[in-house]
């Protein structure tokens, strides 16, 4: 977290927004109908994730690995990021949220790297939700990139230049993996699974993946004081 910032609340939830382009595909619409759908979605979860006492939320908006997708579906991407940016700003300073991309940005369209850089700077001063938007991103990568700028790596050093642990990981679609997000912030994550497509995610679909965690016992590898019940992981 970035010495300057301070958040109202600490607990930090990564989701792995997964589904848009099945959710348009069911419905005979073209993917990138989809990627426009859950980009509503990043809304309504941003406006809701405070009040759940999430003080950090990192996005998986766009995998290093997403290149591999056609030209059209990644343009229209990176087109759909630059209006979000550009809608969200005015929106986001008003909320008090502060807004940072995480990831690579040289390959990114000048374009959408000036809009990101715009939206940082404006709401550089929130401090009621830290929202994080990985694009252009590997978990792999920042690790690399991590270790190489340290002189001296130890765990804290590498925590600091990568960002801050994660204590719920969500993944909506219906598949379970990480997908090499947030990799070394996942060490000791909560995993919570939804069937959901994430343009059909909303407020209490989140709501209930907070409450899965508050339920759960974390121990860090430590032995738990009795048995605990098995945790299937699975949202709905």
């Amino acid at each position: 977290m970035p010495s300057d910032f301070t958040i109202q609340s600490t607990l930090h939830a990564g989701i792995i927004m997964d589904g848009n382009g099945r959710w348009a595909v069911a419905r005979g619409r073209p993917r990138t109908a989809g990627h426009r759908a859950g980009a509503e979605t990043v809304t309504r979860v941003v406006e809701a994730a405070p009040d759940l006492g999430i003080g950090v939320l990192t996005l998986f908006a766009f995998s290093s690995d997403n290149w591999r997708r056609s030209p059209e579906e990644v343009g229209s991407l990176m087109a759909l990021m630059a209006e979000y940016m550009e809608r969200e700003t005015a929106r986001s300073v008003e909320n008090g949220v502060r807004v940072q991309a995480i990831g690579r940005r040289d390959r990114l369209d000048p374009g959408l790297r000036e809009a990101i850089a715009r939206t940082e700077a404006a709401t550089a001063g929130g401090t009621r939700l830290w929202l994080r938007l990985a694009v252009d991103y590997s978990g792999r990568d920042a690790i690399l990139r991590a270790a190489r700028s340290l002189l001296d790596p130890s765990r804290e050093s590498v925590e600091a230049a990568l960002g801050p642990p994660v204590d719920l990981l969500i993944r909506t679609g219906g598949e379970r993996r990480l997908s090499d997000f947030l990799l070394w912030e996942c060490a000791y994550a909560e995993l919570v699974f939804s069937r959901r497509m994430w343009p059909d995610f909303d407020a209490a679909d989140l709501a209930g993946a907070v409450r899965e965690f508050r339920g759960r016992e974390r121990r860090f590898g430590a032995a738990p004081p009795e048995p605990v019940r098995a945790v299937a992981g699975w949202l709905d």
